[in-house]
């Protein structure tokens, strides 16, 4: 069975899009009706901007799901996926590719979401720090001992955790982990704590978007970051979409539970190949590739 993946923020670079947009007739449409969605012209920041430009919260979520589900489209007949993931910002991709949202009030709903998340982050100082050597119980261990706001919010592979929370009890967390043995503990050049309670404010913004978008049945599962298991029905879909903003993104788990189900390759749609490093780590026989177009 073909699992197709999509990334999520911090897969950006800056030509991203270009190819598509200067062959595919189809891919220069789709992104015209993007610029005249958002109000401004993100072609020109994905296409020629700065990486500073393009790091944008508000910017790098539009322009990572524009990348991943245009190439989707661009793929026609041969975009087949028998179950579908995204890393956080990817499960809206992965929603348009399975049938569940329509391109339009996907993108929308992702430019509403890098808005509130922006927000949410500069209504206090936070952050997020990368663990990587360490067993998951030993890092939530130290992140429940460790006084502030401070979680585990990305599983990504076996090994390798984000922590996100505020700027102090992250801090001391990390110097936790280096005592607990961990290979490496250090701090992201990221916004602010994506995946933690922190985000509450955002979730809340997003939550009422999100329940006056019309979510139609998906044409195949998809293995959604907080149950991790397979989910068809959309106002399951939607419930979980909500909560995502605050709960960790469990993608070892996910991935685990996906092989499980007869996942045999590992298709990921977008930019980088960082989820397909993260597939092999989680399980080493499982095929990877990126997208191919014709």
């Amino acid at each position: 069975m073909n699992a197709y993946i999509f990334p999520g923020q911090g897969a950006q670079f800056v030509g991203m899009g270009l190819d598509l947009y200067e062959k595919y007739p189809l891919a220069q449409e789709l992104f015209e009706k993007a610029n005249d969605i958002l109000g401004f012209r993100i072609t020109d920041i994905m296409f020629e901007g700065t990486p500073e430009d393009l790091k944008q919260t508000k910017v790098t979520q539009p322009a990572i799901y524009l990348h991943s589900v245009i190439m989707s489209k661009v793929m026609g007949d041969a975009f087949k996926p028998d179950m579908v993931a995204g890393h956080s910002l990817g499960e809206f991709s992965a929603l348009v590719a399975n049938g569940t949202l329509t391109f339009e009030d996907g993108l929308k709903l992702v430019s509403q979401r890098a808005m509130a998340m922006q927000e949410a982050c500069e209504m206090q100082s936070s952050t997020m720090a990368a663990v990587l050597g360490l067993e998951d119980a030993v890092v939530e261990k130290i992140c429940e001992e460790t006084e502030g706001v401070v979680v585990a919010a990305n599983y990504n592979c076996p090994g390798q955790l984000v922590i996100s929370g505020d700027v102090e009890a992250i801090t001391i967390a990390c110097e936790k982990m280096k005592e607990a043995g961990a290979r490496r503990a250090l701090l992201l050049p990221v916004g602010g704590a994506f995946h933690s309670p922190l985000m509450e404010p955002a979730r809340e913004k997003l939550a009422s978007a999100i329940e006056n978008t019309t979510f139609s049945e998906p044409t195949c599962p998809i293995y959604q970051n907080v149950p991790t298991t397979a989910v068809q029905n959309a106002d399951e879909i939607k419930k979980n979409l909500i909560s995502q903003l605050t709960a960790p993104v469990k993608w070892t788990q996910s991935v685990q539970n996906m092989v499980a189900d007869g996942a045999i390759l590992f298709t990921e749609v977008g930019p980088g190949k960082v989820l397909q490093g993260l597939v092999k780590k989680i399980h080493r026989e499982s095929e990877t590739t990126s997208a191919v177009l014709s």
